[in-house]
């Protein structure tokens, strides 16, 4: 379970168990122009405007209130990434079936137009769907995604890192349930929304020309502003997050087409919870490498501390011990590089209940490196499964005259 919870940077330890790996650091029948101006009509009307959005890819501390004012679509960056994580997910995937580059350039174009213009308008509360209109506050965070092999196919100007992931050791992956060409993930405060918004927004993009290929909900616990949500093992998921400063450096492009987009790694991950929850709960903290009471490392004294992979009992043994999740997807194995998580819960049925691992990151190849390791020597292994996958260039923000994905043919 990849990046369940991570360690922060620190500097390197030359345990020869421990040495760093090398490697590198890490629409509905509407034509495109109608629906452009369409979107920047409307877009005007309610005051929307391209204006940055601070990444609160920390959770929160303190004892604020829950926003309750509208989430603005237009932005620098998509508020999928830059709005504090919301409970409840509806992801989808969508193919684009070809014909000619030419062609299916201009169908691309087409179907990010036609979700530019149902996403904007249902954020903004203005979409004429009466079960959107329930008499509160519509808050709607999305994120939107191109995969690399529609990139390749159509020569878009992708980031260069953009790139499938290798197979790992022990993954059971059901392509049917991964991979797509367009990825859209709807996030909100109830199952409600991304629900209905994900039914718009579906048959918005079959008339622009793609088709539909999975679709999975996942949902968080509420908790309060500031507190780090749980997975279905137990345990908080998402402490380590990086700080903007950080997620500068290993989360968002580097300056010019790509800086304010990232490179999605999805994972749907079954949990083998009941037999999880059936071993003491002391074994489970060194599983895991941090106490599931309070998220707190086992090397620390608060959740937010930095776990010392290095630290060892008076015996010599490590405090948190060489196979331990959090020790082997530490950052430092990996020269500090972070990826910022914002994962979900998903329940399928007694039989199917797990994590989708949602991680985003300006290379994959942090993720390639970690993975590794957890396939080869995690705790958890006899009680996760990996059975999907997919990669995806999240793009950067729309503005009012600009759709989502117009930097991909400059």
């Amino acid at each position: 379970m990849t990046g369940v919870l991570s360690s922060a940077m620190s500097p390197m330890h030359t345990d020869p168990e421990n040495r760093r790996e090398q490697g590198r650091p890490a629409t509905s029948g509407l034509g495109r122009r109608a629906l452009l101006a369409t979107g920047a009509a409307l877009a005007a009307a309610v005051g929307a405007a391209a204006e940055p959005v601070a990444n609160n890819s920390r959770p929160r501390r303190g004892g604020a209130a829950p926003d309750t004012s509208p989430i603005a679509f237009h932005g620098l960056r998509q508020a999928g990434l830059t709005q504090p994580q919301l409970p409840a997910a509806h992801m989808l995937s969508f193919d684009l079936p070809p014909t000619s580059v030419t062609a299916d350039r201009e169908t691309l174009r087409n179907v990010l137009a036609a979700l530019t213009h149902t996403l904007s308008t249902a954020a903004a509360g203005t979409l004429p769907e009466p079960r959107l209109h329930t008499g509160e506050t519509t808050r709607l965070a999305c994120v939107v995604g191109v995969g690399p092999a529609i990139a390749s196919r159509l020569g878009l100007n992708v980031p260069p890192e953009l790139a499938d992931l290798p197979t790992f050791p022990d993954d059971r992956l059901d392509p049917a349930r991964g991979h797509g060409d367009v990825l859209l993930q709807l996030c909100a405060a109830d199952r409600w929304t991304p629900t209905v918004v994900a039914e718009l927004a579906t048959t918005a993009v079959q008339s622009a020309g793609a088709v539909p290929r999975w679709t999975q909900s996942g949902f968080l616990p509420h908790t309060a502003p500031g507190v780090t949500p749980r997975n279905l093992f137990g345990f908080k998921d998402g402490t380590a997050n990086p700080d903007e400063p950080t997620a500068q450096r290993w989360v968002w492009g580097p300056p010019g087409a790509h800086q304010n987009g990232t490179i999605l790694v999805y994972r749907r991950i079954h949990m083998d919870v009941a037999g999880f929850a059936a071993i003491p709960e002391d074994r489970q903290n060194t599983m895991i490498g941090r106490r599931a009471a309070d998220g707190i490392p086992l090397t620390g004294t608060a959740e937010h501390d930095d776990p010392d992979i290095y630290a060892k009992h008076p015996d010599g043994a490590y405090v948190i011990p060489a196979t331990a999740h959090v020790r082997l997807s530490s950052p430092r194995l990996d020269r500090g590089a972070r990826m910022l998580r914002r994962s979900y819960n998903y329940d399928d049925g007694p039989n199917d209940r797990g994590l989708l691992f949602c991680a985003y990151m300006r290379d994959p190849a942090l993720f390639t490196r970690v993975q590794n390791r957890l396939a080869a020597r995690d705790a958890l292994l006899p009680f996760i499964e990996h059975r999907a996958s997919a990669v995806a260039y999240v793009l950067p923000g729309a503005t009012p005259n600009e759709p989502l994905g117009h930097h991909l043919w400059t």
